[in-house]
């Protein structure tokens, strides 16, 4: 399974042209690796962690390739290292999920949809929601078996969690409710969780009572240690590695910020994720709501509940909040492949007792079933990658794009300047093209139509009238390119004599 999820992650990185965002995250890892230079802005671009994780990637590339290991595969092969680690630490859930419902979370997540399109993106949200698992994940074990191992996985996960996005505040919050609904509902329901599952007696039993002497003194003093490693990685990475500690100021300052932006954008509707998750992760949907529904009614397993209150608060939660975007779903689908691996267990719990013929049949239809979602996913992050009309294709480059890059290094090189050559962007709308032309020196973004003799022009194309005009015979026009859905640029060069 892990394979399987890695294969689909790290095949053909390039082959989508960056989008809007990627392309100004990876020009800031392009300052950061050039220059040394990240200062954290709390208005914008979310936390460092995805450029400083970024980093020895993009540096081991540039000892193979030299120049060229600063790439789009570079970059990119940090969310598919992450994205795939997510479907392997879900395996580990076994102790909480049993062998088939680890499996059978895993197996959604390697092959859902958005979890593999947005794990073959440069943005923060495959980091972060696999810091979100292993918090969950190094917090029970934690309990569970008192190991310092995990407290200090703990401690760790929960630090980077909070230098990738703000949002890791309102997981969680929506993380300790849910674990306070699940024991308020077994409460109300007076059960006993049953034994087979190590979940079931997680916060029933006490820690165990700590060692005498110097080693119940470390025993004691471990909480102020995990804390102090969490506060160390906070605070090396807001303050790049004690560069700017301005940033672990703004890095507090920042939920100003991001409350007005999550509270003043209004995109889309309530029932908006809903919707997206109906449309494009039925199965993780459906099967993810009957685990929930059998685990209220049989009111036995406390991380299955833990796990069907996390899904639904934070569909309710990113529901509430204006400001949505595809990939925060992310969010949503991971506690809701947990609480479908524990209804997989259940069914197969009951097949146990049942003939070999049941079993069989049974198997078959759970691989017909995920066949679905996994063309799907194959489709839309290999075939219809920029195709708008699907809900993960959030106002996605458009692969013509690539074309317009071509071209341009196609002139560059006719008019022997290659990377020296001297570009004008007239357009107010360009990103991710400086990504693109990251080794143009001279490209310069104006935004607006400027007096200018250089020899390649790249404008809106509406511009292109009035550029056309300014620029004389000679420029010739040399073609039209669609940037995104809405947006065209237009490319200009200087004819060769």
């Amino acid at each position: 399974m892990v394979l399987a999820a890695a294969v689909l992650r790290f095949y053909n990185l390039p082959l989508a042209p960056l989008h809007h965002d990627e392309g100004v995250n990876g020009n800031f890892l392009t300052i950061l690796f050039r220059s040394g230079l990240y200062h954290y802005d709390p208005a914008n671009y979310h936390g460092p962690s995805l450029y400083y994780l970024a980093l020895p990637i993009v540096a081991f590339n540039t000892l193979l390739f030299g120049k060229a290991g600063l790439s789009t595969a570079a970059i990119r092969a940090l969310p598919a290292v992450f994205g795939t680690a997510t479907v392997y630490l879900t395996l580990q859930f076994r102790h909480y999920l049993g062998r088939w419902g680890a499996f059978t979370a895993a197996a959604l997540l390697a092959f859902s949809p958005g979890a593999l399109y947005f794990s073959r993106y440069f943005i923060h949200e495959t980091l972060f929601v696999f810091f979100t698992l292993a918090v969950v994940f190094s917090w029970l074990r934690y309990r569970d078996t008192q190991r310092p191992s995990f407290l200090w996985a703990l401690a760790a996960s929960l630090a980077l969690l909070f230098t990738t996005k703000e949002t890791a505040v309102l997981s969680l919050v929506v993380a300790i409710l849910a674990y306070l609904c699940a024991a308020a509902w077994l409460h109300l329901r007076r059960a006993d969780p049953e034994g087979g599952s190590k979940a079931d007696k997680v916060g029933d039993r006490g820690a165990p009572a700590g060692p005498a002497g110097g080693e119940g003194r470390l025993q004691r003093a471990m909480p102020w240690l995990a804390l102090a490693l969490f506060a160390g990685i906070y605070v090396l990475l807001y303050s790049s590695f004690g560069t700017y500690f301005r940033g672990v100021y703004d890095s507090l300052i920042t939920f100003r910020y991001w409350f007005k932006t999550g509270v003043d954008t209004m995109l889309y509707g309530r029932v908006t994720y809903l919707r997206w998750l109906r449309r494009e992760e039925w199965l993780l949907l459906f099967s993810g709501a009957a685990a929930f529904g059998w685990a209220l009614y049989r009111a036995r397993n406390r991380f299955a509940l833990f796990a069907g209150f996390w899904a639904a608060g934070m569909l309710a939660a990113y529901s509430l909040i204006p400001y949505k975007t595809p990939w925060l779903a992310l969010n949503i689908l991971l506690p809701l492949a947990l609480v479908a691996g524990y209804g997989m267990e259940e069914v197969a719990t009951v097949l146990r007792s049942r003939r070999r013929g049941w079993q069989a049949l049974c198997g078959l239809l759970a691989v017909a079933a995920l066949s679905v979602p996994a063309y799907h996913a194959i489709d839309i992050s290999f075939v219809r990658y920029d195709d708008d009309s699907v809900v993960y294709v959030y106002a996605h480059t458009q692969r013509q794009f690539l074309s317009l890059v071509r071209k341009v290094e196609d002139m560059a090189a006719l008019y022997g300047t290659g990377s020296g050559t001297h570009i004008t962007i007239t357009s107010p709308e360009y990103w991710p093209l400086p990504w693109y032309l990251r080794n143009y020196p001279n490209a310069g973004y104006w935004g607006k139509i400027v007096p200018t003799s250089e020899p390649i022009i790249i404008g809106r194309d509406y511009q292109a009238a009035e550029l056309q005009a300014s620029l004389g015979k000679d420029y010739q026009w040399v073609g039209s390119y669609d940037l995104r859905p809405g947006v065209g640029l237009v490319l200009f060069c200087r004819r060769l004599p």
